[in-house]
């Protein structure tokens, strides 16, 4: 009963504050969705990134031990479901990265502050930033035929996990004036994210519901089964362990709909795969939740 209540006092925030974005867009307000998205990834998001990395205690070999487990953990994801959608006949420009790349920043950073604190936050980044490299160059790659590394190079969050790193490498700290500003700028970005998220699926059209349902399940049960088996491989402790597996187990994210938007590949079958993943991970999520606790 303890267990089950921790689970849902670490999750209802979560979902809770998605659920507002939802029913705002649904009662017809306003959202900027690309202010507020610009907003949390140029300024909020990379603020909170930075800051949380010099201040963590956590060992760099330790991250980069998780990093190397994240790059391995994606590529056995990727072989997995590269050959379930060959063998169901799917078009992989269509269904293939969305499968693999997860909402490990909208979904996941949040969750893993919540459950685990600053120090599940801190190794929640490497796998979300393991999947920003993959999906901006190997997964554009994949539906459009050409990769874009050089624009996620340039992109703020990056050189904030950069920075974040070295500062932490070198035991550097910025003064506390700049440290305080940062901090306040970086609360912001986890409820705006979450609030964006439930924007983002209230506005998405869905289509193929059974086969998005199937294949959700699928992901999740993909996901989890390598994401234990690479943890356990690379002998990872408990805690980045549980964060290694929630980071990849998170649902389509939105992005991969406006990639297959963009593209030309069948977005609305990705939104439909946005949607169902997303209302499972409600159940799915805290689940992994509950053993790691």
């Amino acid at each position: 009963m303890n267990l089950a209540l921790t689970v849902i006092q670490i999750t209802a925030p979560v979902f809770l504050l998605a659920a507002i974005g939802f029913t705002w867009v649904r009662l017809g307000f306003e959202y900027k969705l690309e202010f507020v998205t610009r907003l949390a990834m140029t300024v909020s998001l990379p603020a909170l990134v930075f800051v949380a990395l010099m201040n963590t205690e956590i060992e760099p070999e330790a991250l980069a031990r998780l990093s190397v487990a994240s790059l391995v953990a994606y590529a056995g994801i990727g072989a997995a479901l590269f050959a379930l959608i060959r063998i169901m006949r799917l078009d992989s420009r269509t269904f293939l990265a969305p499968l693999i790349f997860g909402n490990t920043g909208n979904l996941g950073l949040p969750l893993a502050l919540f459950a685990f604190g600053e120090a599940g936050f801190s190794y929640a980044l490497v796998p979300f930033a393991v999947m920003m490299l993959l999906s901006f160059s190997i997964g554009i790659w994949m539906i459009a035929g050409r990769g874009s590394l050089g624009r996620i190079i340039r992109e703020p969050l990056m050189g904030a996990l950069f920075l974040g790193v070295l500062f932490l490498w070198q035991g550097w700290k910025t003064p506390i004036f700049l440290t305080n500003t940062l901090d306040l700028l970086g609360q912001i970005a986890i409820p705006v994210m979450l609030i964006t998220l439930g924007v983002a699926v209230a506005r998405l059209q869905p289509k193929q519901v059974r086969l998005a349902i199937i294949l959700s399940v699928i992901k999740f049960a993909v996901c989890v089964a390598i994401g234990l088996g690479v943890g356990l491989w690379f002998g990872l402790a408990s805690l980045p362990l549980a964060v290694l597996t929630l980071q990849l187990a998170t649902p389509v994210a939105v992005t991969s709909y406006l990639l297959a938007e963009k593209f030309g590949a069948d977005a609305q079958s990705v939104a439909g795969m946005v949607v169902v993943s997303t209302l499972l991970s409600v159940v799915g999520l805290p689940l992994i939740l509950a053993f790691a606790l």
